[in-house]
């Protein structure tokens, strides 16, 4: 990805700077209450898309027992997603969450996911935005279960790539979640996680991508610089400009 030359002013750069401690300040301040994983999760449960993959995956899960007809090659696709996952992350959320609209052969294109993420990094607080919305998911899941049963030589093969699917979106969806949330990061790994999902919101929205890992498909790509040498982009919570 090419390096993007934007007109910080000293302005932009203290106001970024000064929303990003003020996040951290937030959630990581010692005199406010912790909040914990169960209070946590809890309200992770109240939204409709983690209820929406956890059905598919036990859909999947199901299915696959009652198939049956367990073979060796039904894990090289699951290993196959696991590997490339960060990677898929990374260009869901560049050419899809970043799209921006223009009109194609006249129509203009537009997706629900692309608005949405625009709001999302408008108010990053605003806690439903977090989530992918039910109608687009809708049509991912269904999408998915085609993949799953019309690519695949054998049944059991393509609900296994399926559980696999939805597993690891169950994952994404709660680890995106619990960024934005005001759990505390307690280990090394999650507060780097954490770290770069906010630069990317806070400081540069043209950085950063990477959400379920450290930054492995930032650093493939060229999107994980000090953040000490990266001005702050006047459009981190206007996407677009």
């Amino acid at each position: 990805m090419t390096q993007h030359n934007f007109k910080a002013t000293p302005e932009i750069e203290a106001v970024a700077q000064e929303r990003l401690a003020a996040e951290e300040r937030r959630i990581t301040g010692a005199g406010r209450k912790t909040v914990g994983l169960g209070e946590t999760f809890a309200e992770f449960l109240r939204h409709p898309s983690p209820w929406m993959i956890a059905g598919a995956l036990a859909t999947a899960v199901t299915w696959r027992i009652v198939e049956g007809d367990w073979r060796l090659t039904d894990l090289w696709a699951p290993v196959i997603l696991v590997a490339l996952f960060p990677v898929l992350e990374w260009v869901i959320h560049v050419f899809i969450l970043h799209w921006r609209p223009r009109k194609v052969a006249g129509v203009m294109i537009d997706s629900e996911l692309a608005r949405d993420h625009r709001r999302h990094h408008a108010d990053p607080r605003d806690i439903p935005l977090v989530f992918i919305p039910w109608r687009s998911l809708v049509v991912v899941i269904a999408a998915d279960f085609a993949i799953a049963l019309f690519a695949f030589p054998r049944l059991g093969q393509g609900l296994t790539f399926m559980a696999a699917v939805a597993a690891t979106g169950l994952i994404y969806e709660w680890s995106h979640y619990l960024i934005h949330s005001d759990y505390k990061p307690r280990t090394a790994t999650y507060k780097a996680i954490w770290r770069n999902h906010r630069l990317h919101h806070y400081k540069n929205e043209h950085y950063w991508f990477t959400v379920t890992s450290t930054a492995t498909a930032d650093r493939l790509f060229g999107t994980y610089p000090d953040p000490g040498e990266v001005k702050a982009s006047p459009t981190a919570k206007n996407l677009h400009g």
